[in-house]
């Protein structure tokens, strides 16, 4: 089957049908419950290692755990990783990725590396899950607010004083087409002035399986996840416009091979998304 390519502003259409509204009413539960149990375990886990484990590795590691097993427990989610041999464990990067689903959250948590997640002030008050942030020291922003930004900035720098990797979205926000945004340059500038080098990892079906907008998880989708070499900040020196801009066109050449890759199938030219709230 052809894929047609997706065109700028353009929202493809995701066929949802009635198995995967009953599997989003399982999905959902099971989620609850589930991270009542493991938000429970990464208390504990908190409350023995935070005299001696200061950058909360072991917290991280559990909610890795927790994250990543959702991808896994799905057959009909065929999910891989590729080039997670490029973050070396024993070193510190800033790790970007695309955004386009809170699914995404749960891919990075497949590496198993450990990192700082940056997220949306929002997101820290909702129950279980703002609460494992807090245990985990994640860096929290609010968006469009100009102190909390030079804020989340600061507390970034701090971790990767410390040795910590930071995870962050250079788009700022779920894409609501599937296509990259536009990057900011937080990242990018943090990279430059500290010598970090910069990780770029392009998820792929994560949008299929759970857009912005949409209020219901599609049971049957391939999802990869493929973890690009570093981008030496010695190689852009007083250019984090073209660090950024390279990282872009590499992540949305990737992005693309992707898709055409594993054919996932995307309508250009819709109006809407099938199961979202808009209908």
């Amino acid at each position: 089957m052809q894929v047609a390519e997706t065109q700028k502003n353009e929202i493809p259409s995701i066929k949802v049908n009635a198995v995967d509204k009953v599997y989003s009413i399982w999905f959902l539960t099971y989620f609850i419950l589930s991270s009542i149990f493991f938000n429970a375990i990464t208390a504990v886990i908190t409350l023995l290692t935070f005299p001696f484990d200061k950058r909360r590795r072991l917290v991280h590691l559990a909610s890795c755990v927790w994250g990543s097993h959702y991808l896994y427990m799905n057959p009909f989610w065929k999910f891989k990783v590729e080039g997670a041999e490029h973050i070396d464990p024993n070193k510190t990067y800033i790790i970007i990725g695309n955004h386009s689903s809170y699914f995404d959250i749960l891919v990075c948590y497949t590496l198993f590396r450990c990192f700082k997640f940056v997220s949306k002030e929002t997101i820290f008050k909702i129950p279980l899950i703002g609460w494992n942030m807090y245990l985990n020291q994640y860096v929290k922003i609010r968006r469009g607010n100009l102190s909390s930004i030079k804020e989340m900035m600061a507390v970034c720098k701090n971790w990767l004083k410390m040795d910590a990797s930071v995870m962050m979205f250079p788009e700022g926000t779920r894409t609501e087409t599937g296509e990259l945004l536009a990057f900011r340059a937080g990242s990018f500038n943090l990279s430059l002035e500290l010598g970090v080098p910069i990780v770029p990892i392009v998820i792929y079906g994560t949008y299929e399986v759970f857009p912005k907008g949409r209020n219901v998880v599609k049971m049957h989708q391939t999802i990869r996840a493929k973890v690009l070499p570093p981008l030496m900040p010695e190689d852009y020196v007083g250019k984090p416009g073209k660090m950024k801009d390279d990282a872009f066109k590499l992540m949305n050449d990737t992005l693309h091979e992707m898709r055409s890759q594993y054919q996932i199938g995307t309508t250009a030219g819709a109006e809407k998304l099938v199961g979202t709230k808009k209908e």
